[in-house]
């Protein structure tokens, strides 16, 4: 055989593969087709949606506080009687409780004990304006540090103050 010979039955076998691909994939167009509608509508997302969503949530430390403060309060009642919050005796003490309490049960940085009358004397000497600011602001002093607002820079300045003036009730 001859290159030419040879040329023209490999040019030959190589249009017959390309014919064959066209066909093969006209065929496959034909047979599957598109679907009549979508896989997936949006009644079967929201109702996915609705069976995987968390069955609940964990707070941990300045995020519980805030949604205990905003549970809390009412902002209409708030503007129409503004002692609603003022009112609330345990609201002091359920701040400290949820972000006070782990650093002024244990002591932690120099902070003064809930109850140590010997710790806290000097600081209420120096007047409640002074405890509410240095509580708010935050105080670098020479026993340890109070940080801003205890760490939970989402708390109010309103809770803040209530947490403050409980641990100071608690250690007169």
């Amino acid at each position: 055989m001859n290159d030419r010979a040879f040329l023209k039955s490999f040019a030959g076998l190589i249009v017959a593969l390309v014919a064959l691909t066209v066909v093969l994939f006209v065929v496959a167009q034909i047979i599957g087709g598109k679907p009549s509608k979508t896989i997936e509508s949006t009644v079967d997302a929201k109702a996915v949606a609705e069976r995987i969503k968390p069955v609940g949530e964990l707070t941990v430390g300045a995020a519980q506080v805030a949604k205990l403060a905003t549970a809390s309060s009412n902002p209409v009642m708030d503007a129409i009687i503004p002692a609603a919050n003022a009112a609330d005796e345990n609201h002091g003490k359920k701040i400290y409780d949820a972000t006070c309490m782990a650093c002024h049960a244990a002591g932690v940085a120099g902070a003064p004990k809930l109850g140590d009358k010997a710790a806290w004397a000097p600081r209420i000497a120096q007047g409640a304006d002074t405890l509410h600011t240095h509580a708010i602001k935050g105080f670098q002093g020479k026993a340890g540090m109070m940080p801003p607002k205890g760490g939970n820079m989402g708390a109010k300045d309103e809770d803040v103050k209530a947490a403050v003036d409980y641990m100071v009730s608690q250690s007169k």
